[in-house]
């Protein structure tokens, strides 16, 4: 079955970790055999020839670089304008990708229909390029709010305006607080240029103040729920209500330590814990459950996210193994048709909205 993947951090693992994604994902680990400087070397479970042998023929890519400012801790440029650079070096790697024939851009109606048509045209898709839709992990890059239009006529779709901890335009995982007005300026430039709201990462605060401010399409592009792993990190019940209510679309997402409680990172292990593709469908079922229907739920792994095979299911090895949903969605009762809108139909109808 075709699958969308909403969220893939692709050129942070081909230029920060330095992997070669057009080869396989056992030549990519026997290359980082003994490596020791990331605790997921050795463990990768994504590259195209992967996503290729998944079907899984459309991806959300992102670009994402942080701005740390002096009393920030965690790892970041210095400036926004580093990370803006960094951002412009991730975008050159989706070009060069391009031009190799191995990924084409999709950032129109017209552009995604000629994807879908491609990808589903009867023959092999070992040849086929991946497709991408450009989004922004983090709006710590834009330096002003001018910089927006640029990022936008080179393809960028989507920006979820925080990633972790404080930032410029809002507060995201761990941290507290409003958007202001900087954050609004954004919101509205976002609404202006027809750009995506990911509301992923977005602390409490300044995910309400996001959907009282912004007037255009949301999604969720990674997120399970706090009502089975309860951190900030995840949604609450109430939220993805209001999610729904704005008929956005959530992206499971495949990161042990938010499917299963109590997770240690560096300790736990994905057997231990019990963590398995089951306990994904349990976050997915939960969505259904409050939505009353299957329309609201997607991909959006978030695979290779600066974790690996130490911190995902244990029955995944790859990405490819995505296509095991399709029987854990069957043995829960779900119509072919639930089935196929979680693996890919939900987020081409979304698509096809906002940019119809």
């Amino acid at each position: 079955m075709f699958v969308v993947d909403a969220h893939l951090d692709l050129s942070m693992n081909a230029l920060e970790w330095n992997r070669d994604l057009r080869q396989p994902v056992s030549a990519i680990n026997e290359r980082e055999h003994g490596l020791t400087d990331k605790p997921d070397r050795a463990k990768a479970t994504v590259s195209l020839p992967e996503l290729r042998k998944g079907n899984i023929g459309l991806v959300v890519a992102t670009q994402i670089a942080r701005f740390a400012a002096p009393d920030n801790h965690l790892p970041g440029w210095h400036s926004p304008q580093q990370a803006w650079a960094q951002t412009q070096g991730q975008l050159a790697w989706y070009k060069t990708m391009e031009a190799c024939s191995e990924m084409v851009q999709v950032n129109d109606l017209e552009t995604l229909e000629d994807h879908i048509m491609l990808w589903n045209d009867g023959q092999p898709n070992d040849k086929k390029p991946v497709g991408y839709i450009l989004s922004l992990e983090g709006a710590d890059s834009i330096v002003d709010i001018s910089y927006l239009e640029t990022a936008y006529r080179s393809g960028l779709r989507a920006v979820g305006p925080a990633h972790y901890g404080p930032g410029r335009y809002a507060q995201g995982t761990d941290a507290t607080g409003f958007m202001g007005e900087t954050g609004h300026a954004l919101l509205r430039e976002m609404e202006r240029l027809n750009i995506i709201l990911d509301a992923t990462h977005l602390c409490d605060d300044s995910f309400w103040e996001a959907l009282d401010h912004f007037n255009g399409h949301v999604w969720a592009s990674h997120n399970n729920c706090r009502a089975l792993v309860n951190h900030n990190r995840q949604y609450s019940d109430e939220q993805i209500k209001a999610l729904i209510d704005r008929g956005a679309v959530i992206g499971a997402a495949l990161d042990a330590w938010m499917m299963v409680p109590n997770w240690v990172r560096g300790e736990s292990t994905p057997v231990g814990m019990n963590c398995n593709l089951e306990v994904a469908v349990n976050h997915i079922d939960h969505i259904c459950q409050i939505a009353g229907n299957a329309l609201h739920i997607g991909m959006g792994t978030d695979l290779d996210g600066a974790f690996g095979r130490e911190q995902c299911p244990y029955d995944l090895e790859t990405i490819s193994d995505l296509q095991k949903f399709i029987g854990l969605f069957e043995k829960r009762g779900y119509t072919q048709a639930d089935i196929e809108n979680m693996m890919h139909g939900n987020w081409l109808r979304f698509l096809r909205k906002a940019w119809g």
